[in-house]
């Protein structure tokens, strides 16, 4: 039996108010994906958990680190939204969603609009970026460790993390990072997927 958007709600403890924006972004994303193709069509079946709990997971480890504050998100490689938006509607911060393909981006701000999140979409790439404060950049099924910390390090200051949904590979990826990078690294098992982690980078710097 598919994770349901009930599972979902209990699982996180989310409130009426936001389930409900949850809920609208979800109905978007399948009404959008017949003609848009946001997302892989053998996701869509288990679309709660593949999409919104493996984002919104990232909420109470937020939480846990940095109390009620409200973070400047910068989030790369959007996609239809995940973590970024999902983090915005539910009321992490302000996300700076990252995406260079462009139905991507109108589809995003349709939900945006309708939500009332706090989210700024940009239609480029990440390397053509203005540079903007934030207090944590994130990913998710975007690119391997390395190349995120070489597209990130424009944004990255002394106290900003990276949160990052990866796979299987994530150690690999680490290792392969250090060569040119040295950080701390905190990881979570993800709930949404059992060979997936929740990985929180900090205390980055470049060798």
């Amino acid at each position: 039996m598919a994770y349901s958007f009930d599972d979902l709600c209990r699982e996180l403890d989310v409130s009426r108010e936001t389930s409900g924006k949850l809920k609208n972004y979800g109905e978007l994303l399948i009404k959008w994906q017949k003609a848009k193709n946001l997302v892989s069509n053998s996701t869509l079946d288990d679309l709660w958990r593949r999409h919104f709990l493996d984002s919104a997971q990232m909420v109470p480890l937020l939480r846990d680190v940095y109390g009620e504050k409200k973070l400047n998100i910068l989030d790369i490689g959007s996609g239809a939204g995940f973590p970024g938006l999902v983090l915005a509607i539910m009321g992490v911060g302000r996300a700076h969603m990252v995406e260079a393909n462009g139905r991507k981006c109108i589809f995003m701000r349709q939900v945006s609009r309708e939500t009332g999140a706090e989210a700024q979409i940009y239609g480029d790439r990440i390397e053509n970026m203005p540079t903007v404060d934030v207090d944590i950049i994130t990913s998710r099924a975007c690119a391997r460790v390395p190349q995120l910390l070489d597209w990130a390090e424009p944004f990255v200051k002394p106290p900003t993390e990276m949160w990052l949904l990866k796979g299987e590979t994530a150690e690999e990826e680490l290792t392969e990072a250090q060569a040119c990078w040295t950080m701390k690294a905190g990881r979570y098992k993800s709930l949404s997927d059992k060979s997936g982690v929740v990985l929180r980078l900090y205390d980055i710097k470049r060798k």
